[in-house]
């Protein structure tokens, strides 16, 4: 919870240390930020619009798609991705914490941060493991966490702030990303008409980090998931795709489908280190 990782936090406002009174995180300024009731806190400031936020029925629809075992595989290479000897582990967008809990039962004793700008995936989060804390905070902003506190910092489907990356992880910290490739969810993308995931992307996740970080690993993982109904609509709604169908239409679309379908994952992950 967040009493195991205050002391890897820092004020949004001042950047100074954090302290856990009585449902409250509190700087030396004098700065506060509620605990909320389910034990995330929101360390978001100012009246600036955050980024895009998964809505409640994404969020739902990836806890139920997560929770059935669908990406098992991920989880255990993410899991496996991060260096022996760990002590504090953060997601930067880590929706319901579930790539992170499983790090963390990888790595007795570490801790781990969840950071999303959604609050509805924050308050999942915020249970998905004994020893992780949840905060809502925005990737584009700088991250409240100490300089080089992190010792992994892991992104799995999120937008990457290389400058904020590289600030917050130790010298010898690892920034694992994990994104799709151009197979992934084949042959869904093309039967229901599903946002593909651009050629470029690698190119392009490459040089969003290079003035900060250099790759020292790449490995791609691909498995077969025979899919229902139920995970096909699951995994549709947990996805970009989401933003741009409307559910009854996209129903319509997967009751068409066969009652299982064997459906493609496909994963691009890499391994970063801090320039030297």
């Amino acid at each position: 919870m967040l009493d195991d990782v205050v002391e890897h936090l820092a004020c949004p406002v001042c950047g100074g240390s954090l302290e856990l009174g009585e449902r409250v995180l509190r700087c030396a300024l004098g700065h506060g930020f509620d605990v909320a009731r389910q034990g995330y806190v929101s360390l978001l400031t100012g009246s600036r619009v955050p980024g895009t936020a998964d809505s409640a029925a994404m969020v739902a629809a990836r806890d139920a798609f997560l929770g059935a075992g669908h990406y098992a595989p991920l989880a255990e290479a993410v899991a496996g991705a991060c260096r022996t000897g760990a002590k504090v582990v953060a997601d930067a967008g880590a929706g319901t914490g579930h790539y992170l809990a499983r790090a963390l039962d990888a790595l007795p004793g570490a801790v781990g941060v969840a950071l999303d700008v959604s609050k509805h995936a924050i308050r999942r989060a915020a249970r998905a493991h004994p020893r992780l804390g949840a905060v809502v905070a925005d990737v584009w902003r700088p991250l409240p966490l100490g300089d080089g506190t992190i010792d992994v910092l892991l992104n799995v489907f999120a937008p990457r702030n290389g400058a904020e990356f590289a600030r917050v992880l130790k010298g010898d910290g690892e920034l694992v990303v994990v994104t799709p490739t151009a197979r992934h969810l084949a042959p869904l993308v093309e039967r229901l008409g599903l946002l593909s995931v651009d050629e470029s992307k690698e190119r392009r996740v490459a040089e969003s980090l290079s003035e900060h970080f250099v790759e020292t690993g790449r490995s791609t993982l691909a498995f077969e998931m025979p899919l229902g109904h139920d995970a096909v609509e699951a995994v549709v709604g947990m996805g970009p795709s989401a933003w741009h169908t409307e559910t009854e239409v996209m129903r319509r679309k997967v009751v068409e489908l066969p009652e299982l379908s064997l459906v493609e994952a496909s994963f691009r992950m890499s391994i970063f280190k801090r320039h030297p």
